[in-house]
């Protein structure tokens, strides 16, 4: 097993990079640190690279990057993986910042990389935008979220945070609720990718961003239930679904098993647990909209 502890950065294709870069930049407020003819990487606020924009032919995210111990080099990680029967290979030069990245495949056919040694980028200050301080957590589709959360369980170290029934999990590889999110549809690809902010003042600011700039909240703010993270979603330019959010819960210590007490929590302690889908989960705000549940395109 390899324990991944954080997520890094994701890896979108794009039909149109030029839009998608401005949206990153001027929109979530995220930094340009390097640019190729078609390939751009950006970094959050504090100079950790978050997201990696290539050019393609349709809208999907093709790759996660996760840290993991620093003891731990690309040959050992190479090792551990083929102990899983998982063919692996090193790039030495695949993102400012962290090197060397070591690649496999996971079943949903994401493509994984995880580092050990990386630094920090000279960002410099913001242009403007929402300025999150990190990438959360992404979401996806896949015909079967058992499997795969025992994939991410066995091969990456990760912990089951919450079920809502026996579709939607909420997976963690560090002190965060959940990092990767897999939902059950048909239809397999990214379901949502989600940025934190600083806290309610910031996410009041970032609502009146998206509203100056005519871009519609499909849902929020909103409480959820499982994570109890308060919420708000809207599309990107290639019609991604993005959350931006606060207050999600986490967990200091593994051995105690619950997650920190919150005055909103309403299980004293909150520990993981399989939510009911037939009964209200949100604590509070209003259903999402027919644009947010519209299935994938």
């Amino acid at each position: 097993m390899i324990k991944a502890k954080r997520i890094g950065h994701a890896t979108f294709e794009t039909p149109d990079l030029e839009r998608q870069l401005d949206y990153y930049q001027h929109v979530v407020g995220l930094k340009l640190v390097e640019r190729e003819a078609n390939r751009a990487f950006l970094a959050s606020a504090v100079g950790q690279l978050a997201i990696v924009l290539e050019k393609g032919a349709q809208q999907r995210c093709t790759r996660l990057a996760f840290e993991v111990p620093r003891e731990i080099d690309a040959a050992e990680i190479g090792r551990r993986l083929s102990e899983h029967g998982l063919r692996s290979e090193t790039c030495s030069d695949a993102a400012p910042g962290t090197a060397p990245l070591v690649r496999f495949t996971d079943p949903k056919d994401t493509i994984i990389e995880l580092f050990s040694d990386w630094s920090f980028l000279d960002v410099g200050e913001p242009a403007g935008g929402v300025v999150p301080f990190k990438l959360g957590h992404v979401a996806f589709f896949t015909p079967d979220p058992q499997a795969i959360s025992r994939f991410y369980e066995e091969v990456l170290g990760f912990r089951v945070s919450d079920w809502i029934g026996d579709y939607f999990a909420f997976l963690r590889c560090g002190i965060d609720h959940h990092t990767v999110n897999f939902l059950r549809s048909d239809t397999p690809g990214m379901q949502h990718i989600a940025f934190e902010l600083r806290d309610a003042a910031h996410l009041q600011q970032a609502c009146d961003i998206l509203g100056r700039k005519r871009i519609k909240i499909l849902w929020g703010p909103v409480r959820h239930g499982p994570g109890h993270n308060v919420a708000t979603y809207h599309r990107n330019p290639d019609q991604q679904l993005v959350e931006l959010f606060i207050d999600l819960d986490r967990m200091a210590d593994e051995e105690l098993g619950y997650f920190e007490p919150r005055p909103w929590h309403r299980d004293r302690p909150q520990k993981p647990k399989v939510w009911d889908p037939a009964q209200p989960r949100d604590i509070w705000g209003l259903p999402p909209t027919p644009e947010f549940l519209r299935p994938p395109e």
